[in-house]
């Protein structure tokens, strides 16, 4: 568990603890995403999400300020590349570092599973996300997403 200063706006009596994520949390991540405006689908249900958390349970991470959860981030690891999904800061408390806290501590956790690269997506029209992402070395990739759900 690790925690962090706010990198702005001086220091604060509240600190921000990162922690993995617990299945008790699923309501609060969920109305966060929510809030966020993150595009939600039919792998963001209960039991999926519980799946996830069963595969890598140490890349699902939530950051808590006072008790209450600020932010979560979702990782993954195939075993060659680390995936970033549903990286999400409550609107209140963003510009004090938490998001780049989460992506620190998940890009920690991928380089000790031996991860070379990690891999996202962000919606080409968001260009605040992209900027955020940027500034932390991620670079954008001339690839086009391709997906096709396989639901019974």
């Amino acid at each position: 568990m690790r925690t962090t200063r706010p990198r702005t706006g001086g220091p604060r009596r509240d600190r921000t603890r990162i922690r993995r994520y617990l299945p008790r949390d699923f309501a609060s991540v969920r109305r966060l995403w929510r809030a966020t405006g993150l595009r939600l689908g039919p792998s963001d249900t209960p039991r999926e999400i519980e799946r996830a958390r069963r595969r890598d349970p140490d890349l699902f991470l939530v950051a808590e300020q006072d008790g209450r959860l600020v932010g979560a981030v979702l990782g993954r690891f195939d075993g060659r590349r680390g995936w970033v999904n549903h990286l999400a800061v409550d609107p209140r408390a963003r510009s004090n570092g938490i998001g780049s806290t989460l992506m620190r501590e998940l890009e920690r956790r991928l380089r000790a599973k031996g991860c070379q690269k990690v891999n996202l997506h962000v919606v080409r029209t968001n260009r605040q996300v992209c900027v955020f992402y940027e500034e932390l070395g991620y670079e954008h990739s001339d690839l086009l997403f391709m997906g096709k759900w396989l639901r019974p």
